[in-house]
């Protein structure tokens, strides 16, 4: 079955062009075609996930010869750090089509660009050539932009084009990092693992200095801060089915990179970087929470709470032990579920009453119980509560930085507990303006949610408790993953 990764990043890309040779008229067929191209691409997911050998390094691989000129090959594979990303993003690509049922203007095109996006997305994460994954990174950025700057709000062109200039600039970066580990290396090809074997023996300077590029273009898509200021203007304009495929995936392309490349290609030059990393993530943390604590507009929360929620992975990253890093990919997968189950949530609540501010509320639960009692669901799950999945990355993430060897790592790690806090204030403070109190009656008439949305957000709510009270169904998936990454970094 060395084909299935192949077909699951070339359905979506073929088939997202057809679509777009769809009339506009006929804009159900494109929606339906789309659902059943990205349901069969989940369905590939889960044989990958039940077909899965934990115990074994990188599966389902294939190798074949693809530009001799650029030295390069359509190398994909998939193993502990991939697979959970590879069926998250099949997963939110279904659920996201679902939720774009109200698209009509240039329902084709629309479609098309979120068929490549997930195309893009699922590349990125099985590329086992730098070449290719690169490729695939920009692939990325082509739709997100579209996406953002036709369908999105008031504001959209502004948003896209600082989310274009940003990833652009970071992707240069990489890029030249990428060719500068290629010419330090003397490979013949761009092959990871051929690089691998001759990066290691690089001095640990030389690292340094290719790492520090490559890092800058994956820390803007985390986004770490300082280079996090376009995601809340891309996450406020953005239509909500992109929102979720923003937060819940194309963010995890950044700390994906990080563990992938850096333990892999460049060890040393990532741990002399771990210590600058925390003290980034931890900052990340604190600066999320507080300034989500200040926002009016719902979206707006959610998405600097996803700046706050990246920086544990960062710091698990940064820690450099078993834990840590563990609870860092635990925290990936699981924020991917909680961002895109969130930002559904304010995309219904948005649609019935045209506003996102939260002053324009209240008292909500009485007229929308099922949509406000997911909205509770959700937020819980978001400030880590015991028995969601939210809890068990953070928690590791803590443990791990704990024993890790980043300088005064109990500072750390208490900042990182006491930042559950501020998650709790807005979360919190979120719920009792909105869905709780007095009932506004302008908000009286508000339908609840319907079946198709409750479709959309079933599958989110039921994994966010199932990972939660059974976290070793993912543990034992990312364990032989980890303990490389362990390993690179001296843990």
């Amino acid at each position: 079955m060395q084909w299935v990764l192949a077909a699951m990043v070339l359905a979506p890309l073929f088939g997202g062009i057809a679509i777009s040779f769809i009339p506009a008229r006929a804009k159900g067929v494109a929606r339906w075609v789309a659902l059943a191209l990205s349901s069969v691409i989940l369905v590939a997911a889960v044989w990958l996930w039940a077909s899965f050998d934990s115990a074994a390094g990188m599966q389902f691989v294939m190798n074949l010869v693809w530009i001799p000129g650029l030295r390069t090959a359509f190398h994909l594979g998939v193993d502990g750090l991939s697979l959970p990303m590879v069926f998250l993003t099949a997963l939110l690509s279904v659920l996201a089509v679902i939720a774009s049922r109200n698209i009509s203007d240039r329902a084709p095109q629309y479609f098309t660009l979120l068929l490549l996006l997930e195309a893009g997305l699922i590349g990125v994460f099985v590329s086992l050539d730098l070449i290719l994954f690169y490729l695939f990174w920009e692939v990325v950025l082509i739709p997100m932009y579209f996406l953002i700057s036709i369908w999105g709000g008031a504001n959209r062109v502004y948003a896209a084009l600082k989310f274009f200039i940003y990833t652009l600039a970071g992707s240069l970066a990489m890029l030249g990092g990428i060719i500068a580990l290629y010419l330090a290396t003397g490979a013949s090809t761009f092959d990871m693992a051929e690089i691998a074997v001759r990066s290691v023996t690089l001095p640990a300077t030389v690292q340094l200095a290719i790492f520090i590029p490559i890092a800058i273009g994956l820390a803007v898509k985390v986004p770490i801060f300082p280079l996090h200021t376009w995601l809340p203007d891309a996450h406020v304009e953005a239509p909500t089915a992109v929102s979720v495929l923003l937060a819940g995936v194309l963010l995890k392309m950044g700390s994906y990179g990080f563990l992938r490349l850096g333990p892999t290609l460049l060890p040393e030059g990532l741990k002399a970087m771990l210590p600058t990393i925390g003290v980034l993530a931890v900052i990340s943390i604190v600066y999320g929470a507080a300034v989500a604590l200040m926002q009016t507009d719902m979206k707006k929360l959610v998405a600097y709470s996803s700046i706050s929620h990246m920086g544990y992975v960062m710091l698990g990253i940064a820690s450099g032990t078993t834990a840590g890093l563990m609870g860092a990919q635990v925290q990936m997968f699981s924020h991917g579920l909680i961002a895109g189950l969130l930002f559904l949530l304010v995309g219904m609540v948005y649609e019935r009453a045209h506003t996102r501010e939260m002053s324009a509320f209240g008292g909500i639960a009485k007229v929308v119980p099922v949509i406000a009692g997911t909205l509770v669901f959700a937020s819980f799950a978001s400030l880590g509560l015991p028995g969601m999945s939210g809890f068990v990355g953070e928690f590791m993430v803590i443990v791990g930085t704990l024993a890790g060897g980043l300088s005064h790592p109990a500072v750390y790690a208490a900042i990182a507990g006491l930042a559950v806090m501020l998650t709790a204030g807005y979360l919190l403070w979120m719920l009792r303006r909105v869905a709780f109190g007095p009932l506004n009656e302008e908000r009286a008439d508000l339908a609840d949610m319907t079946p198709t949305e409750g479709l959309s957000v079933a599958p989110l709510c039921a994994l966010i408790v199932f990972f939660g009270v059974y976290p070793q169904a993912l543990m034992s998936v990312v364990s032989a993953a980890n303990q490389v990454v362990v390993h690179a970094l001296g843990g």
